[in-house]
């Protein structure tokens, strides 16, 4: 027997969740049980947010921070101008506004940007990065990859090629970013880093990056 919900909230039941319960609980629940978006945050819950497509991903993180808003037109439209979920959260400030998002929902979309970023670097200072490279690539990947413009940033590395520090040195056009080797070295130094990855990212070539492993000292 599938546990009645009260007010729609999945803590509140009046009798406890059985094995595998959350999922029951979403299978059986009526479409007139609770609002659309309700019924995504109970699936969410339930089946895994790997297994939500990502324009329900886009409509979870939009009325997160707009409980107002009408979010299901806009998702398609930022789907269409961007092209996936991901782009949509590489996209900078301006680019977002130029698509209709207002200062609520650019806050969450750098939310949960910044979110990831900070999970996927925490991963890569606990272990050696010349020994991770799958992971350093994916980090790569969702920091600069989808920028529409050239940047080029440098990985501090420690003594046991742990992640020290990533930091932004330039940022550049759709084609150039400038790169000055002195203030690369002198900020090495600054750090006491040993080791260094170069990357840049190529916006004309589709998601292409470029990295470069140096030796500090």
């Amino acid at each position: 027997m599938v546990p009645q919900l009260i007010n729609s909230n999945l803590t509140d039941v009046k009798e406890p969740l059985p094995l595998g319960g959350l999922a029951v609980v979403a299978k059986h629940m009526p479409p007139s049980h609770c609002s659309h978006r309700e019924r995504l945050r109970q699936c969410l819950i339930a089946a895994g947010a790997e297994n939500l497509p990502d324009y329900e991903l886009l409509e979870l993180m939009l009325f997160a921070s707009n409980p107002r808003a009408k979010v299901e037109s806009l998702v398609t439209e930022l789907l269409e101008r961007f092209g996936s979920l991901a782009e949509v959260l590489g996209a900078d400030a301006e680019e977002l506004a130029a698509a209709g998002l207002g200062i609520p929902a650019i806050a969450g979309v750098k939310f949960v940007r910044e979110l990831a970023l900070r999970f996927m670097r925490a991963e890569l200072r606990e272990r050696p990065v010349v020994g991770s490279w799958d992971k350093l690539i994916d980090f790569c990947t969702a920091h600069i990859a989808y920028s529409t413009v050239e940047e080029f940033h440098i990985l501090f590395l420690d003594r046991k090629n742990a992640l020290m520090r990533d930091e932004r040195q330039q940022r550049g056009t759709v084609d150039h970013t400038p790169v000055y080797t002195r203030e690369v070295i002198k900020r090495a130094l600054d750090l006491g880093a040993s080791a260094l990855i170069l990357v840049h990212n190529h916006p004309t070539c589709a998601f292409e990056l470029t990295l470069d492993h140096a030796c500090s000292r």
